[in-house]
């Protein structure tokens, strides 16, 4: 029997706390003006004192959960992209699994940076077709602001917190009827870690250090990599990329997600943008920017959905299925 991993359920988690770019200038030389212009970003969500990354993962975990009709003792499967867990250790999946109740099971969290979403989905497909696992929990979860300097405008302006969760079920293919994960495509290459890091880490400096970035090469690489992984996750599937209903990438920056819809020859309209409103939250902007498709009607059961992202590492890829 053939299985396809089907996404079946989507939420979302926002902290309340909302920063502005007029919050940002009264702490950094900054301004509205020149935060939008090179990022599109108005404003960001922090997550409150003693809210932790496992907080934002289950909050939205028990949305994805309502909206696909299931519940935790239907999850044997949870992986976590996340930047910044909760500890070193155990693994975040492991705590949000204990958060909302989900019985014994694999957890498990993936460090793909900005990718990390795609990176999950990949994974728990490869799980769920193998008819190892029936239903997983993918989930994107951040609470970046923690590892931001908030001296260094180049970086602070960039990045907020937020999570969001896929429930992905495996379904034999005449149930599926033509939905699921139809491709992915993941890279990686470590020559180019100085470009996007962070300045510390357990085995380096024993603290969790600050991001830093080269932020217009980071802007070099993006678009070209960007673009080269949906090709090819589209030759995959045998579609073109123009076909796909909606295009909805990793929200870094405004300026990139125009330069691959422009290189591919997409329309505008086919983009789910949420980085004015969200700033970049890593991992979880994929899913939160898809929640957001759903819930307000534009993306439709059976609709032609393109993922992509690209983080530290640097990381990149794509990831293609029919909702």
């Amino acid at each position: 029997m053939t299985l396809k991993a089907v996404v079946t359920g989507c939420g979302s988690y926002l902290p309340a706390d909302v920063m502005t770019n007029h919050d940002l200038a009264a702490i950094v030389e900054t301004n509205d003006e020149w935060i939008r212009e090179r990022t599109g970003i108005r404003e960001r969500h922090i997550a409150a004192d003693g809210e932790r990354t496992s907080d934002l993962a289950a909050a939205a975990a028990g949305k994805a959960l309502a909206d696909a009709g299931r519940t935790a003792a239907d999850i044997d499967l949870i992986i976590v992209a996340t930047t910044t867990p909760d500890l070193t250790f155990p693994a975040t999946a492991a705590i949000v699994q204990a958060k909302i109740g989900a019985p014994a099971g694999t957890a498990f969290d993936i460090q793909a940076v900005c990718t990390g979403f795609v990176y999950a989905i990949a994974t728990a497909e490869k799980f769920l077709v193998s008819g190892q696992h029936r239903c997983a929990l993918v989930i994107g979860a951040e609470t970046f602001s923690r590892i931001l300097d908030w001296k260094d405008r180049a970086t602070c302006v960039l990045f907020g917190d937020g999570a969001g969760a896929f429930v992905v079920e495996a379904m034999d293919e005449k149930t599926a009827n033509g939905r699921g994960v139809m491709g992915s495509f993941l890279r990686c290459d470590g020559t180019l870690v100085d470009l996007l890091y962070v300045d510390g880490g357990v085995s380096s400096t024993q603290t969790t250090g600050h991001v830093r970035m080269q932020g217009n090469k980071v802007f070099r690489e993006a678009v070209e990599r960007i673009s080269a992984a949906m090709v090819a996750v589209a030759e995959q599937a045998k579609v073109d990329p123009r076909a796909i209903d909606w295009f909805v990438p990793h929200q870094a920056n405004e300026r990139i997600i125009q330069g691959v819809v422009k290189k591919l020859h997409l329309r505008p309209d086919q983009v789910i943008s949420t980085i004015a409103r969200h700033g970049n939250t890593s991992a979880a902007s994929i899913p939160l920017a898809y929640c957001e498709g759903v819930a307000d009607g534009r993306i439709k059961k059976g609709d032609l959905v393109m993922l992509e992202g690209m983080g530290g590492g640097l990381t990149w890829g794509a990831a293609l299925f029919r909702a």
